[in-house]
Parts: structure tokens; C-alpha cells; sequence
């Protein structure tokens, strides 16, 4: 089956809600804690965006952002050539744009969120190193998706997003190519990549 950008964005929106103030030094459990707690908000909001699109965006957008570190997703996605060519300015203005269309894009695609249930694969870890992978499935009715969430902590004991890949489609490697196209695409002019960035739904 093929998986759609849509479906990526979606599986990031599954764990994405705020970060506690209590520390959660195991990112196994946090995310799945953080993974069917959103599945209950999803659930809880199933008529909202057709009745008030911009009040369900900003109940995700509140969910989505803490636990997301943009900025080295930005400059992940820039690659190193035309980050370190950007001006801070520049690279402020890609990340907000990126940051945007991932919330314009999967903000509707959640709305039509259904019965799904996400499961999550526990290891026999009781250590944990600065980045690592935690794996769930993303169980529909006739299908299993594999994920692996590529998290790093933030040296207070939170764990951040860094990349997400579902199905063997790597998020951070297709959105670094969509980058690079659109470089080509404006010769390199980084003002016009980041005034023509949106986040592209068809994969």
C-alpha cells in the first residue's frame, strides 16, 4: 500500500503533545503515553474542523509544536550547504514556513481520523543514550504501519522529534529532497525556496 505524505503527518501529530514539566527519562513510555492520549483528543474533536477549521488547527498547533525541535529539523531539511548560506533571518523564516505548512497540511488530514490504534514496541532498555529510536505500528483495519520515531533528549529529559519514518519512508529525507527541487527549481535564490515552500501532501 502506498503511503502518502498525508499518512506521515499524520503518524507525527500521534505523539506530539506538550511536554510535562515532570521529566520523562524513558522515551519508550512518554511516547506512547503522548501517543493515545492524542488518539483520545483526535477522537474527542471528530466534528470541530467542519464547524471551526481555525479553533481545531489551534488545539493541534498547541499539541504539535513543544514537542517537535524545529530547529535542527529546519536545518535538517535545508542540508548543510544552504543553511550555512542563509542568514539567520532566512533560516528563522524556513523554519516558521516549514513549521506552518506541516500544521496546514496534517491539521486536516487529522480531522478525518478514525478508529486507528497505535501500539507501541517496548524494549528491555532501562538506559538511555541522547537520541534514540522508539518503534510503534499504527494499526488500521486491514493494515500495520511500522514506525520509528527518531528522538533526542534535550538535556532536561524531555525527548524531541528529529525525524519519522513509516514504512520505510524516511520524512526527513523526502522533505530535504523537496528543499533541494525547489533550490533547483529557483536557483538557489534561498528568499524565493522559503516564499514558495509548502509542505507537499501527495507522496
Amino acid at each position: 500500500m502506498k503511503v502518502t505524505m498525508k499518512s506521515i503527518l499524520i503518524l507525527i501529530g500521534l505523539i506530539a503533545l506538550p511536554v510535562f514539566t515532570i521529566a520523562q527519562s524513558n522515551p519508550e513510555n512518554f511516547l506512547d503515553d503522548r501517543a493515545q492520549a492524542m488518539v483520545d483528543v483526535i477522537r474527542s474533536n471528530q466534528s470541530l474542523y467542519a464547524s471551526d477549521p481555525e479553533k481545531f488547527k489551534a488545539k493541534i498547533n498547541t499539541i504539535f509544536e513543544p514537542m517537535v525541535d524545529f530547529r535542527r529539523v529546519g536545518a535538517s531539511v535545508m542540508g548543510k550547504k544552504y543553511y550555512k548560506a542563509a542568514s539567520k533571518d532566512q533560516r528563522l523564516r524556513f523554519i516558521s514556513a516549514f513549521k506552518k505548512s506541516l500544521l496546514d497540511t496534517y491539521s486536516s488530514t487529522l480531522a478525518q481520523w478514525g478508529d486507528q490504534t497505535i501500539e507501541t514496541h517496548f524494549s528491555q532498555k532501562t538506559i538511555f543514550v541522547k537520541t534514540e529510536d522508539v518503534n510503534q505500528s499504527l494499526v488500521a483495519s486491514n493494515s500495520i504501519y511500522p514506525i520509528t520515531y527518531k528522538v533526542r533528549n534535550d538535556g532536561k529529559g524531555n525527548w524531541l522529534i528529529i525525524n519519522i519514518i513509516v514504512n520505510g519512508v524516511n520524512l526527513g529525507l523526502t522533505f530535504r529532497n523537496q528543499f533541494q527541487a525547489l533550490a533547483l527549481e529557483h536557483n538557489e535564490n534561498i528568499d524565493e525556496i522559503i516564499n514558495n515552500w509548502i509542505s507537499d501532501a501527495d507522496f
